[in-house]
């Protein structure tokens, strides 16, 4: 088996057991909230967000401004979608998928629940 032939193999290796994996345990998903829990959002990695709830209390802000903390909690569930794929993934990928998934954006954040927006356990 040659090096291309090694390679592919791989993939198709940690394919499967990303597959495997999320099938046990659902999509991966990132969720933030504004610090008053008026705004909610929840991302997908790398994508856009997925669902917006906004309370009534919200509305008072004004369009600008809701919209800027939209903006803002949606960045931060994205951050937390893309922490969340890498450790998922880095359960069952090899070192060099981690390597290149960092590379893409994909970073592991920090291991405290400290100073996010959201809490990290279950869902």
């Amino acid at each position: 088996m040659d090096e291309a032939e090694r390679a592919a193999r791989r993939v198709a290796d940690t394919r499967q057991r990303i597959g495997e994996h999320l099938a046990r345990t659902g999509p991966v998903r990132g969720r933030a909230s504004s610090p008053d829990g008026a705004v909610t959002v929840v991302a997908a990695p790398g994508g856009p967000p997925q669902e917006v709830r906004v309370t009534p209390a919200a509305l008072a802000l004004g369009p600008r401004a809701l919209a800027d903390e939209i903006l803002r909690v949606a960045a931060a569930a994205s951050r937390d979608a893309a922490d969340r794929a890498h450790r998922v993934l880095e359960r069952v990928a090899d070192p060099a998928t981690m390597r290149a998934l960092t590379e893409l954006g994909f970073e592991r954040g920090p291991d405290d629940d400290f100073g996010g927006t959201y809490p990290r356990g279950p869902r």
